[in-house]
């Protein structure tokens, strides 16, 4: 077995690459030297902040995915998962919609998407995607992600707090 890599004080590399899919149906979901450089980047500049602020467990709901891995989700075919720049999180005992608030105002990103969030399920409903480009620009955009029927639809917005 190979040994861990402690990325930052908190995170090891592999939690970003674990996936119970890809381990079920025996799924490669090996990020290659550039997909393992922005992922590394993604968690040094935006989990690692996160974990220092709330002081509490990040729980990483998916982070890098091979291509093959993401088809067999069912992610978007332009998902910034591939490419290492993409994490979907949630904060124990913090709301989502606090969380995707003080990513906004703290931190630089690319994408930042509530998804799924309904204060009716409970305040943790859903969870927040943050992605991050190491190079090129980030543009700083904000979405809600919501169901209609079965299709997923986004939103823009300008200010988290206004969501209901």
């Amino acid at each position: 077995m190979a040994k861990r890599e402690l990325v930052t004080k908190s995170f090891y590399f592999d939690e970003f690459t674990y996936s119970p899919t890809a381990v079920a149906k025996k799924i490669p979901n090996d990020p290659n030297v550039e997909q393992t450089k922005n992922l590394k980047h993604l968690i040094r500049s935006i989990v690692q902040p996160i974990k220092d602020h709330y002081k509490k467990e990040v729980k990483i709901n998916s982070g890098f995915r091979s291509a093959t891995l993401n088809v067999a989700i069912g992610g978007s075919k332009t998902s910034q998962h591939m490419a290492g720049e993409a994490v979907d999180i949630e904060v124990v005992g913090v709301p989502n919609k606090d969380l995707a608030e003080w990513i906004d105002k703290n931190l630089s990103y690319d994408q930042l998407i509530l998804e799924f969030y309904n204060p009716m399920k409970g305040v943790n409903s859903g969870w927040v995607h943050v992605s991050l480009k190491r190079t090129g620009l980030n543009r700083k955009t904000k979405l809600v992600a919501y169901k209609d029927g079965k299709t997923t639809k986004y939103e823009n917005v300008v200010d988290f707090s206004k969501v209901k």
